[in-house]
C-alpha cells in the first residue's frame, strides 16, 4: 500500500522533533545535525527507533538543512542516502525527505532567484527518491514563491508525493505575509498531496490558523505544532506544554478533521505515544470544503464569488503607443507606475498583457510579472495569445492566477489547460470556437458548456474556469450586445460558473465612450458578470462601480461610496498637497517602491535641497509611513523590502555627491550587526542592516556565523557603542551569551541589542542584552534613542 492509499482511509501519525531529541543527546551548539548521519549514525537510527516505537507511521530523515547554502554541496549525497537508510533501518512504515527553506530571500527580496532555488530543490529530490524516501515533506516555509519553486522541482524530477507545511507567526501571517487562506489554495492548486502548518507556535495558538485551512482545504490537512511557546530555564530552552496539554489541542484537531499530525519543536516521544491513542480513538471526520473561485498573489486572496472584482486593463499595449514604446526599451518602471495607479483607483486584480510581435513576449511576460508581484499585493491576469508566454508568467508568478485565455478550440483546450493545471490557476474561457464568436446566447453557452467540460477531463475544477461571453460593439453590432448579457444569465444560471466581460469593447467606434461603458457594466452586473476588465483611471466608470457596491450590498452602510463623493460635495475635502498629488514626488517614489525612478529624482533634489533636507523631508517621512503600515498589518516584508531598496538607491546616489564635493556622508550613529557563530541564518540581519542604513545609520556588517573573537576585536578597533547581534536557532542563542560577555570581560561597555525568530524579552535577560528588537523597524527605534541620548 502506497502512502496515498493508506492516508485515503487512515489518519497517518508522523514523528516529533529530531533537533530536540539531538541537543539531549549531545550535538555540539551551532553543529548542523546532518552531519550526525555520518559521525553518530547510531544516534540518528536511535531516535527514529524511539519515535517508531510510539506509534508513528512515518518517520522524517534528519535533512531539513540538506541544500547547498547550509551544506558542502559534494557532502549532500552521502548525506541523504544515509539519513534516508537510517531512517529506514527503524522499520516504519513510510520515510519522509524532509526540505526546509534554503535560507535565503528570494528576490526581488533578496538575491536568490527562483531559477535558483529550484535547483537546489531539484538536486535534493532527486537524491532523496533515488535513496528510496517514499515522499518529501516540505516544512517551515514562510515564502510561497520559494514553496512554489520546491513543489515544481519535486514534481518535475521525480514521482513522489508530496506534503507542505508552512509556519506562521501569531499575527497570523507568514514571515513574509502570506496568509492561511492564501497559502492553502495556492498550494492545493499546485497538485500536492497534503497541506497545512507546523512550527513557530504551539498547538493552541494554530488552532485558528488550522480552522482557516480545513474550511478551503480540499486535499488532506496536516499538523506538527511545537510544544507551546520556547521559554528560558536555568540557562536552557524549554518547551512549557505538556504531554497531556498538547494532546487537548491536538484531539480538537483530529475532531475538526485534521488528518496527518506530528510534533515539531519540543516534542518527543512521549507526545507521539499521546497521540497516536488519541487516533486510535477518534474516528475520522468528513469535512465539505468551501468551494471557491479564487486567485491569490503572496499575500492577498481574492474571492470572486463575493461581490464585484475589477480587473485593470491597463497594461496591455493594443492602442497604447507609450506602453509600447517602454516595453520595447524595457522601461520597466513606467510598467510599474500603470500597475501601481490601477490599484489605487480601485482595480483588484490587474492583466498583464506584454504582446508586441518585435519583442522576446515570453522573457518581457517573466521580468514583469516578477517586478509586479515585488511592489503591489493584488492578483494578476496571465495574458497572451503566446503560449510560452502564459507559460512563463504562470511559471514564475507568486500565487495562484487567472490565465486569459482558452477557447472552444480544440488546440486552443490542448494548449493552455495542461498549462493551467500544472500551475494551478483559474483560466478565462472564450465563447468561441472554430466556427467563430455564435451569434445566439445559445450557442454561446454551448461552447461554454464544452469548455467546463474538457477543462474537467484534465482535472481542472468547474470553480476553477470563469467563461468570457464577449463583448461586442454597439457601434456596428447593435444587436449582439444583448445577446452578451443574455449569455452571462445562461452561463451563471445552467453552467454555475463565474463570468467576467472586456467592457470597453461596447463603446469602440462611438462618442462619449465612458458613459457608454458605464451603463454597460451596470447591465451586466445586473446579468450577473463577476470580474468586468475594466480602466479603473475611469472617473465615470468608477462612480458607476462605487453605487453598484452599495446596491449589491458590497459596499457596507456605503461608507467608500460616502468617502468618494464626499469630495465631489465638498471641494476642500478634495484639496491635496503637492506632495500627494505629485506622482513622481521622491516620498511617493518610495511608498511605492519604485526604486529604479528615485535616484533620478534625487539627483535633480539636489539642485535645490541639501542631502539632510531630502533625507529629512522625504526619506523619514517616507519610511516612517511604510513603518506604520507595517506594524498595522497593511503592507508585508516584500512591500517594505522594495520601499526599503528604493531609499538606498537614493543614498547611494547623495554618497556619491559627497564624494564628489569632498564631503564625508553624515551618519546618525555607528552599528555593528552580526549573526552568532554557529548560526548561518542571516535573513533578519541582512534586512535591519537595510533598514538601519535607510535611517541613516552607519553599519559594519559582519555576516554570519561569526566567531566570538571576531566580534570583540572588531568592536575594540572601531570603537562600537551599539551592537546587533542576531540568532534564528535556540542551539545558538548560548552563542551570543558567550559574545555579549566575551565583551564585558574585555572591559567594553558597548551596548547590546539582540532579534531573531526565538528571541524574546526573557531571552534578552538570559543572553545579557540590553535591548530586545522584535523586527528591524524596533532596531530603528532602539537605535534612535540610544544616539539621541548621547548627544
Amino acid at each position: 500500500m502506497t502512502i496515498i492509499e493508506d492516508l485515503t482511509e487512515n489518519r497517518l501519525l508522523f514523528d516529533g522533533a529530531m533537533g530536540t531529541m539531538l541537543q539531549k543527546m549531545g550535538l555540539p551548539v551551532g553543529m548542523e545535525p546532518e552531519y550526525f548521519n555520518l559521525s553518530h549514525p547510531e544516534t540518528i537510527t536511535q531516535i527514529h527507533q524511539e519515535y517508531v516505537a510510539a506509534g508513528a507511521d512515518v518517520i522524517t530523515a534528519n535533512t531539513f538543512q540538506a541544500n547547498q547554502v547550509k551544506l558542502k554541496q559534494t557532502e549532500l549525497p552521502e548525506i541523504i542516502e544515509a539519513a534516508i537508510n537510517l531512517a529506514r533501518a527503524a522499520q516504519p512504515k513510510y520515510v519522509a525527505y524532509d526540505m526546509g527553506p534554503i535560507g535565503q530571500l528570494m528576490a526581488p527580496m533578496g538575491t536568490l532567484s527562483f531559477d535558483q532555488a529550484y535547483e537546489m530543490f531539484r538536486e535534493q529530490a532527486v537524491l532523496a527518491e533515488k535513496a528510496g524516501a517514499d515522499l518529501v515533506v516540505i516544512e517551515t516555509m514562510s515564502d510561497l514563491l520559494e514553496t512554489k519553486a520546491a513543489i515544481l522541482a519535486i514534481k518535475e524530477n521525480t514521482s513522489l508525493p508530496i506534503f507542505c507545511t508552512m509556519t506562521f507567526q501569531e499575527d497570523g501571517r507568514t514571515f513574509v505575509g502570506t496568509d492561511p487562506i492564501t497559502a492553502v489554495l495556492t498550494l492545493q492548486s499546485l497538485g500536492i498531496e497534503a497541506v497545512g502548518v507546523n512550527c513557530s507556535l504551539g498547538p493552541n495558538e494554530l488552532l485558528p490558523i488550522v480552522d482557516e485551512i480545513l474550511t478551503y482545504a480540499n486535499i488532506p490537512v496536516m499538523v506538527q505544532a511545537n510544544a507551546g511557546l520556547p521559554e528560558m530555564k536555568d540557562g536552557q530552552t524549554f518547551y512549557p506544554l505538556t504531554v497531556d496539554d498538547y494532546g487537548l489541542a491536538v484531539e480538537k484537531m483530529l475532531k475538526s478533521g485534521v488528518r496527518i499530525v506530528g510534533g515539531c519543536c519540543g516534542t518527543n516521544p512521549e507526545f507521539i505515544q499521546k497521540i497516536r491513542q488519541l487516533i486510535d480513538d477518534i474516528p475520522p471526520v468528513a469535512l465539505t470544503p468551501q468551494k471557491v473561485t479564487a486567485v491569490t498573489s503572496g499575500s492577498q486572496t481574492i474571492v470572486l464569488n463575493e461581490g464585484l472584482h475589477l480587473i485593470g486593463e491597463r497594461i496591455n499595449p493594443t492602442g497604447k503607443k507609450r506602453l509600447k514604446e517602454a516595453l520595447r526599451k524595457k522601461d520597466i518602471s513606467y510598467i510599474l507606475k500603470e500597475g501601481l495607479k490601477q490599484i489605487e483607483a480601485g482595480a483588484d486584480i490587474l492583466d498583464v498583457n506584454v504582446g508586441l510581435p518585435e519583442i522576446d513576449e515570453a522573457e518581457m511576460m517573466q521580468k514583469v510579472v516578477q517586478e509586479l508581484q515585488g511592489i503591489v499585493t493584488a492578483p494578476l491576469q496571465i495574458d497572451s495569445s503566446s503560449i510560452t508566454a502564459i507559460e512563463a508568467g504562470a511559471r514564475y508568478y507568486n500565487g495562484r492566477p487567472l490565465i486569459n485565455s482558452v477557447n472552444g478550440k480544440e488546440e486552443s483546450m490542448r494548449e493552455i489547460f495542461p498549462i493551467a493545471k500544472k500551475y494551478g490557476a483559474v483560466v478565462l474561457g472564450l465563447a468561441l470556437d472554430e466556427t467563430g464568436i455564435p451569434d445566439t446566447a445559445e450557442k454561446r453557452l454551448a461552447v461554454a458548456e464544452k469548455i467546463v467540460e474538457t477543462a474537467a477531463s484534465y482535472g481542472i475544477a468547474k470553480e476553477d474556469v470563469m467563461i468570457d461571453p464577449l463583448v461586442l460593439t454597439a457601434s456596428a453590432q447593435q444587436e449582439q450586445v444583448q445577446v452578451t448579457l443574455d449569455t452571462i444569465k445562461l452561463v451563471r444560471e445552467k453552467l454555475g460558473v463565474l463570468t467576467v466581460a472586456g467592457l470597453s469593447n461596447v463603446s469602440f467606434g462611438l462618442p462619449n465612450r465612458e458613459s457608454l461603458n458605464g451603463v454597460f457594466l451596470a447591465a451586466a452586473v445586473g446579468a450577473g458578470l463577476n470580474a468586468p476588465i475594466v480602466n479603473p483611471l475611469s472617473d465615470i466608470l468608477m462612480q458607476v462601480v462605487q453605487a453598484l457596491k452599495v446596491i449589491n450590498n458590497q459596499d457596507q452602510d456605503a461608507m467608500e461610496y460616502i468617502a468618494n463623493n464626499q469630495q465631489v460635495i465638498d471641494q476642500t475635502a478634495s484639496l491635496v498637497t503637492s506632495d500627494q498629488k505629485n506622482t513622481d514626488d521622491l516620498k511617493t517614489l518610495i511608498l511605492k517602491g519604485q526604486k529604479d525612478e528615485t535616484p533620478t529624482l534625487t539627483k535633480r533634489l539636489l539642485e535645490t535641497k541639501t542631502p539632510l533636507e531630502i533625507v529629512n523631508d522625504y526619506f523619514i517621512p517616507a519610511l516612517d509611513e511604510v513603518g506604520s503600515k507595517f506594524e498595522k498589518g497593511l503592507l508585508f516584508l516584500p512591500q517594505l523590502m522594495q520601499s526599503a531598496e528604493a531609499v538606498q538607491r537614493s543614498q547611494e546616489v547623495l554618497k556619491r555627491y559627497f564624494e564628489a564635493n569632498g564631503q564625508e556622508t553624515e551618519y546618525k550613529g555607528r552599528i555593528l550587526l552580526a549573526t552568532v557563530q554557529g548560526d548561518i541564518h542571516d535573513i533578519g540581519k541582512n534586512i535591519v542592516k537595510m533598514v538601519l542604513e535607510n535611517y541613516g545609520f552607519e553599519v559594519i556588517d559582519l555576516g554570519k556565523d561569526v566567531p566570538i573573537s571576531m566580534v570583540v576585536e572588531t568592536l575594540k578597533k572601531e570603537k562600537i557603542q551599539l551592537a546587533g547581534l542576531s540568532a534564528l536557532m535556540t542551539t545558538t542563542v548560548q552563542n551570543m551569551k558567550s559574545t555579549i560577555q566575551a565583551a564585558r570581560e574585555a572591559g567594553l561597555d558597548t551596548k547590546f541589542m539582540v532579534g531573531g525568530a526565538v528571541l524574546n524579552e526573557e531571552y534578552r535577560e538570559f543572553v545579557g542584552a540590553d535591548y530586545y528588537a522584535k523586527d528591524a523597524l524596533n532596531s530603528v527605534t532602539i537605535a534612535q534613542e540610544f544616539f539621541q541620548d548621547k548627544k
